[in-house]
C-alpha cells in the first residue's frame, strides 16, 4: 500500500514539474527553438552526420587496435576458423562418447600434420624452383610486350613494367617471404612473431576444440530474451559459415590444382608441379588468386613451348574456372555463401591494405560471416529489415 502511494506521489510530482515547465513561456520558447533547430531537414542531416562520425571513429579505433595487437588477433581468428572447420569432426566424436581431451588431441594433431604437410609441399615444390619459374615468367612477359608493340594501342612501357614488378613482388612475398632477407634484426623479429603466433594459435585452438561450447555459453551469460536468441543465431551462423567456407574453398582449390596440373602435364609444360601448387595456394584468394596463377602458367608455357601452348594453357585455366564457378562452388559452398563479386573485390582490397596477403585471405570469410549474420538477424532465415527483399522482388534481384 505504501509503495503504491509512494509511486503515485512520484508520478504526481513529475506531472506538476512538466506542467510548470510548459506554463513558463521562456521554457516553452526554448523547447520550440530546440525542436525547430534539430527537427528540420538540416538538423536531421547534422544528427545523422554526427552518428556516422562516431561510428567511423569507433570502427577506426577497433581496426587500429586489431592491427596493433595483430600477433594476438590473427592467431585467434585462425584458431576460430580451424575450430569451425573441424567442428563436425568434434561433434561426431562427442556423439560417439570419445573423451573430450582425447578427441581434441587427435583433431589438433591432424590439423598440425595437415598444415605441416601443405607447408612442406609448398617449400619443396616451389621455393627450390622459384628462380627458374620467375625467370621463365619474365621471359614470357617480355615476349608478350614485344608482340603487343605491334598493336595500334598499348600502355607505356613504364606502366607495363610497373604492373609486372608489382605482380612479381606480390608472388615473391607470398612464396618466399622476402621480409626475412631485409636484415638480421628484421628476420629475427619476423621469426619470433611467427613462432609466437603459431604457438598461441595452437594453444587457443586446443581450448576452442575442447571447450568451445562451454566458452560460448559463458559469453552468452549477459544476454536475455531476444538478444540472447539473436546472439545464439549469430554464433551458430558464424561457425557454420566459416566451416563451410574453408572446407568448400579447400575442395575447390584442390580441384583447380589437379585440373590445371593435369592440363599442364598433358601439354608438357615444365614446372607443372610448382605451378599446380601455386594454383592451390592462390585459390584461397578469390577472383585474383586463380587468375594470377593462370597468367604465370601461361607465361611459362609461352617460353617453353610457344604461343600455341600458352593459348591452350589459358583455355585449360578458363575451363577449370568455369567448372568451378558454375558447378563446384554452388554444390560445395552453397548459395548462401556466394557473395557478389563487387563485395569480394572490396573485401580483398580492404584486407590487403590492412594486413597484406594474410588480410586478403581472411577478408572474404569475414565478409561471408557478416553477411550470414545479417541473414539471420531477425530470426531463422529472416534477414535484418533493411536487407529484406521488397514485395515482388526475388533473392536473385536482391
Amino acid at each position: 500500500m505504501f509503495g503504491w502511494w509512494g509511486r503515485r506521489g512520484i508520478e504526481d510530482r513529475v506531472a506538476r514539474l512538466e506542467a510548470r515547465a510548459t506554463s513558463n513561456p521562456r521554457a516553452v520558447a526554448e523547447m520550440t527553438r530546440a525542436k525547430r533547430v534539430w527537427g528540420d531537414g538540416f538538423g536531421l542531416l547534422a544528427t545523422r552526420s554526427l552518428q556516422i562520425i562516431i561510428v567511423l571513429v569507433l570502427t577506426a579505433g577497433v581496426v587500429i587496435g586489431m592491427r596493433t595487437l595483430s600477433t594476438v588477433v590473427i592467431p585467434i581468428l585462425l584458431a576460430l576458423i580451424f575450430a569451425s572447420t573441424f567442428s563436425p569432426v568434434m561433434a561426431w566424436m562427442r556423439a560417439h562418447r570419445v573423451p573430450a581431451a582425447l578427441a581434441t588431441v587427435l583433431v589438433l594433431l591432424a590439423i598440425v600434420l595437415l598444415l605441416t604437410g601443405i607447408g612442406w609441399l609448398i617449400v619443396w615444390a616451389v621455393r627450390d624452383q622459384w628462380d627458374d619459374l620467375s625467370t621463365q615468367a619474365q621471359e614470357g612477359f617480355t615476349q608478350v610486350i614485344d608482340w603487343a608493340h605491334t598493336l595500334p594501342f598499348l600502355p607505356e612501357d613504364a606502366q607495363l613494367q610497373e604492373w609486372w614488378d608489382q605482380s612479381v613482388a606480390f608472388l615473391t612475398d607470398f612464396v618466399t617471404s622476402s621480409q626475412f632477407g631485409s636484415g638480421a634484426l628484421a628476420g629475427v623479429g619476423a621469426v619470433t612473431s611467427f613462432v609466437t603466433g603459431l604457438i598461441l594459435m595452437i594453444v587457443v585452438l586446443f581450448f576452442f576444440l575442447k571447450d568451445g561450447p562451454r566458452i560460448w555459453r559463458f559469453l552468452l551469460r549477459p544476454f536475455e530474451g531476444e538478444p540472447l536468441a539473436r546472439a545464439e543465431r549469430a554464433g551458430e551462423k558464424t561457425v557454420a559459415t566459416l566451416g563451410s567456407y574453408v572446407r568448400g574453398t579447400a575442395a575447390v582449390a584442390s580441384v583447380d590444382a589437379i585440373g590445371i596440373g593435369v592440363g599442364l602435364v598433358i601439354l608438357q609444360v615444365p614446372l607443372a608441379l610448382p605451378l599446380a601448387v601455386l594454383v592451390f595456394v592462390l585459390s584461397f584468394i578469390p577472383l585474383v588468386g586463380a587468375t594470377l596463377a593462370g597468367i604465370l602458367a601461361a607465361l611459362v608455357a609461352l617460353v617453353a613451348n610457344g604461343p600455341l601452348s600458352a593459348v591452350l594453357v589459358v583455355g585449360v585455366v578458363v575451363l577449370v574456372n568455369q567448372l568451378e564457378g558454375n558447378f563446384l562452388q554452388p554444390v560445395l559452398m552453397g548459395r548462401a555463401l556466394k557473395l557478389h563479386p563487387l563485395v569480394i573485390l572490396l573485401a580483398l582490397t580492404i584486407g590487403t591494405v590492412l594486413s597484406g596477403i594474410l588480410g586478403a585471405v581472411l577478408a572474404v570469410p569475414i565478409a561471408a560471416v557478416a553477411w550470414g549474420i545479417i541473414q539471420v538477424w531477425d530470426g531463422p532465415g529472416l534477414p535484418a529489415r533493411a536487407f529484406r527483399p521488397k514485395p515482388g522482388e526475388t533473392e536473385a534481384d536482391a
